[in-house]
């Protein structure tokens, strides 16, 4: 039964007269089916709703000109409810491999929330959040599997998760606001990374109902810009016996060191430790199985192609910024464009941008200026595309998110701290054999942690692509290389 929801005059009972008011006030109003004019009207019995007769008040007999609106309390007619998933993707990296999996949602009708891409030379990990039914969404997942290179998809929603977002927000902030907004950043612990004399940029990183919270509380100043990743998400480790045991060297757990022989096999609370077992080693979001031809770790490796120097032919990595419309299909046109002239797409970030019903895209694409040029030309002929620029000659302010599981016991719990406080990382989940970090930084910070934790042995990795802001200063480090710095 179909119901609508419409304003209707507030009324006021003071003296006994039915007087119309200026303020609106919505309230649930049935098909005109249901109703009978003149007084007495029923309702069918449909789903939830009763067979009880519903009477109408009126103050006269002039019809239905002063009908009293009534509101019953109607549960969902629907028993299959609209939810958010987060849904991860491990695939093999490939020419093309974005653009068929937004496809995927875009025809289905799917309007993607946020996009999170871990990219290297030949892996890949897709977090998306996309709302829908779980039937649907099941549908999804069975095709998903079925494109070429797709090694592992997961709805990990219902999961116990470790949620994160990064956010960069570029606020108005005059002399007189300045004081209440760095009161703000304190507060949510967040960072400045640019200030000039009318604006600041904020860095803030939190689990997505912190960043409503930012959100709210910072609008009020003015947002001038806004870039955020999507949602990246690793499980929870389980404690005791039921958590898996990592299969790594014995760096990981150095008071077992003496005791595992070469090429042995150590059982511990009935599970083993073997660094050459065939076996899977239960990846939660990566597939560890015997057949994979990937050496070693199934993660993402430190460093995925990004150059910041143009090499000898001129070719460096371009950072472009992208506002489009928030409707479905529009991740697959851009990355169309992309795919179909052999663009690759070193980084995607695709999160809502500072206005409602628009999106915020940041791609980073290697190219010289003359092939990047023709590319942002291709672009700006698309529909749902407003803005585009390609900000890499521009100072600017760039961030990525990176979630890394590391497998470790108590006793090599404190070194892998002491080097997570060197690169401010955070611990944000731990277990009796694993530790979780969260670290925020450029490319070169990431590929400087990741790389020296890989000796205790990496079990999992989740990383946003990287989001980028023009500073308003005009300033950076890499601008001032080669001149003078002013005294």
């Amino acid at each position: 039964m179909a119901a609508a929801v419409n304003p209707s005059p507030k009324l006021n009972l003071g003296g006994g007269v039915f007087t119309r008011s200026s303020d609106f006030v919505p309230f649930w109003r049935p098909s005109p089916e249901i109703w009978r004019v003149g007084g007495t009207s029923s309702l069918s019995s449909v789903g939830e709703l009763s067979s009880k007769k519903l009477h109408l008040v009126c103050s006269s007999s002039s019809g239905t000109d002063n009908a009293v609106p009534v509101s019953p309390s109607v549960p969902p007619l629907t028993s299959s409810k609209m939810k958010r998933h987060t849904i991860s993707v491990f695939v093999g990296d490939e020419s093309g491999i974005i653009n068929r999996i937004a496809g995927v949602f875009a025809r289905r009708g799917y309007n993607i929330e946020s996009l999170a891409v871990g990219l290297n030379k030949d892996r890949a990990l897709f977090t998306i959040v996309v709302c829908g039914t779980e039937r649907v969404l099941q549908q999804v997942v069975e095709q998903l599997n079925k494109l070429v290179n797709v090694l592992k998809v997961d709805d990990i929603s219902r999961e116990p998760l470790v949620e994160r977002e990064l956010m960069l927000i570029k606020l108005n902030a005059d002399p007189s606001t300045r004081a209440e907004i760095m009161w703000l950043v304190d507060i949510f612990r967040a960072k400045v990374v640019d200030t000039a004399e009318h604006s600041l940029t904020v860095e803030v990183t939190g689990d997505p109902g912190k960043m409503v919270a930012v959100l709210r509380n910072f609008s009020k100043f003015g947002i001038k810009e806004l870039a955020r990743t999507g949602k990246i998400a690793l499980r929870r480790e389980k404690m005791g016996e039921t958590a898996p045991f990592w299969n790594f060297s014995a760096t990981s757990y150095p008071d077992l060191e003496g005791e595992i022989p070469n090429g042995g096999v150590v059982e511990i609370n009935n599970r083993s430790v073997n660094a050459n077992d065939s076996t899977s080693s239960r990846g939660d979001v990566y597939p560890v199985e015997p057949y994979d031809d990937f050496p070693v770790n199934q993660v993402l490796d430190a460093h995925w192609g990004v150059l910041y120097d143009e090499d000898s032919s001129g070719v460096r990595s371009h950072t472009l910024s992208m506002l489009v419309n928030n409707t479905p299909g529009v991740l697959n046109i851009v990355t169309g464009v992309m795919s179909r002239r052999s663009y690759n797409i070193q980084s995607l970030v695709v999160g809502p941008a500072e206005k409602e019903g628009l999106s915020r895209i940041t791609t980073v694409v290697p190219g010289n200026d003359e092939t990047i040029g023709k590319l942002v030309q291709q672009l700006h002929k698309l529909i749902d595309l407003h803005e585009v620029w390609d900000i890499t000659h521009f100072p600017f302010a760039e961030r990525e998110l990176m979630l890394i599981k590391i497998a470790v016991n108590s006793a090599a719990r404190r070194d892998v701290l002491d080097i997570a406080k060197i690169f401010r990382a955070k611990a944000v989940d731990v277990s009796d054999h694993t530790i979780t970090l969260e670290l925020t930084g450029d490319l070169n910070k990431i590929i400087a942690l990741q790389t020296l934790l890989e000796s205790y042995g990496i079990c999992e990795v989740a990383r946003t692509g990287r989001v980028a802001m023009v500073r308003e200063s005009g300033v950076d480090s890499t601008s001032l290389r080669g001149y003078p710095l002013p005294l």
